[in-house]
């Protein structure tokens, strides 16, 4: 059977399920302005990147079945980081993508018209500090006067953070070295950065390949929420797609969880990786589509706070200003 394809077995709790999805998917949708102010649009562009939710529905082709019947296609456009990502959100090159925690705070002190429109459940140990296998640092105390890597504005940057603080040192005692992962991995396997602060599928991919080792990763020290996101003018102008899209990533999320072995295989098609790279990342990909609550609010604003006192973002911001207008 094609892993693209739902099971066709019947199973007791289906119902029950069903109910579920849909009590998830209207707690999403509460804070978005009525239909009647929706646009005919052809096509709905989503912006993801090599992990999570979206990579598996794009994979299983399930959101393209449900808005064939409305004339809608489906547009995807893979980005390397968080933060370009949401560049491409605020120029108008997509309408909706996932990111993680410091992207959407860097973009909104730049200005940037997005609204958080859901988060997966907490995934700290997605995200890690990796030194090389023969590396001499041995502990968070070790980092300081050395060069370490990291995707400045992604959600790495806030581990890293955290991380100095539990150590005692401070920012400014460290060399950051900004670089996107690609570039970052190249400089981590030539020995010119002493560690690097790294995500999955890309953290597992260096355990895998080059043998990394995790000096620390989030546990105890951040959630590292996945959120998802859309331009203020799609998630006010289009609240009928924005809440298909929710719905699917809700579906998606269930049968994700309920089926690893398939992930998998998804997943390492979808990425290029290979399948125990993908199995790994996998395995610490935490599911469950939820509706933004005043906790995770509270915790996206101790995050824009902490890099506003670093200087990292140039001015203080309100997170809730990012929300629907209604749910403020």
């Amino acid at each position: 059977m094609s892993v693209n394809n739902e099971k066709t077995s019947h199973h007791p709790a289906r119902p029950a399920r069903r109910r579920s999805l849909g009590l998830i998917a209207a707690g999403l949708a509460a804070g978005l302005p009525g239909l009647a102010q929706a646009q005919p649009v052809s096509q709905v562009r989503i912006g993801y990147q090599k992990y999570g939710t979206l990579t598996l529905l794009k994979g299983r082709g399930t959101l393209e079945k449900r808005l064939a019947a409305q004339n809608i296609g489906v547009k995807w456009t893979e980005f390397p980081a968080g933060p370009v990502l949401l560049e491409g959100l605020n120029v108008g090159s997509i309408d909706f993508g996932t990111v993680g925690e410091a992207p959407p705070i860097f973009a909104q002190a730049a200005g940037a018209a997005l609204v958080y429109v859901g988060h997966e459940p907490p995934s700290p140990s997605s995200e890690a500090i990796v030194v090389p296998k023969d590396s001499p640092l041995r502990s968070l105390a070790d980092l300081r006067g050395k060069k370490v890597a990291l995707n400045k504005g992604s959600n790495v940057h806030f581990l890293l953070v955290r991380a100095l603080e539990k150590a005692g040192i401070p920012y400014n005692a460290i060399q950051p070295v900004y670089l996107p992962p690609a570039d970052a991995r190249a400089a981590f396997e030539r020995g010119s950065v002493d560690a690097w602060v790294i995500w999955d599928p890309f953290l597992a991919a260096a355990e895998q390949q080059l043998g990394a080792r995790v000096l620390v990763d989030g546990r105890g020290l951040v959630s590292n929420h996945q959120f998802y996101l859309a331009s203020r003018s799609f998630a006010e102008g289009q609240p009928g797609l924005t809440r298909i899209l929710i719905e699917e990533i809700a579906k998606v999320d269930e049968w994700g969880r309920a089926n690893p072995a398939e992930v998998a295989t998804i997943l390492s098609a979808q990425t290029g990786l290979a399948r125990n790279v993908v199995e790994l990342a996998a395995r610490r990909y935490a599911y469950g589509v939820k509706p933004m609550s005043d906790e995770v609010v509270r915790e996206q604003q101790r995050i824009a706070d902490a890099f506003h006192g670093l200087k990292l973002i140039p001015k203080p911001i309100a997170v809730k200003d990012a929300l629907p207008a209604s749910a403020r």
